[in-house]
């Protein structure tokens, strides 16, 4: 084909600078891409846990408050996946909410047994670590959780 230049280097071209700018823009946010699945199973996870470990029924307090912390864990989730660049600023809020539910059937609940205890320190626990995970990546990329746009 005449005419048609085999590949050439791109350093001489004219607008490099907005290209390079919008790869980055492109790419940016997504650093834990692979996380925001796992946060929303954790959500799952511990928004259904009353009625999987069955404790809805003697520890009512503790059944909303999962259902409630799950959905909140479920809705970063999908924040994360949705708009990364906004959502990660929150990844330590994450980090909170994984203490509170390790603590949260002695706060919320009243005399919980093994299962209730074990089900919240493994969510909490969980929670906590891909928190930290978010909060690291963000960290490490620079990204305050802000965007310009």
């Amino acid at each position: 084909m005449a005419g048609v230049s085999h590949r050439e280097d791109l350093a001489g071209h004219p607008d490099i600078t907005e290209m390079r700018d919008r790869y980055a823009q492109v790419l940016g946010g997504r650093d834990v891409a692979l996380v925001d699945g796992p946060v929303f199973l954790v959500g799952l996870a511990c928004a259904i846990s009353p009625w999987v470990v069955h404790f809805s029924a003697n520890q009512p307090a503790l059944a909303t408050h999962n259902l409630i912390m799950g959905i909140a864990i479920a809705v970063l989730a999908l924040g994360f996946t949705v708009t990364p660049q906004r959502m990660y600023g929150l990844s330590g809020a994450m980090c909170a909410m994984g203490v509170w539910l390790v603590i949260a059937p002695w706060i919320v609940g009243s005399s919980p047994d093994a299962g209730v205890i074990w089900t919240n320190v493994v969510l909490g626990a969980l929670t906590f670590v891909l928190g930290l995970v978010c909060t690291a990546a963000t960290i490490r990329s620079g990204r305050s959780g802000r965007s310009s746009v």
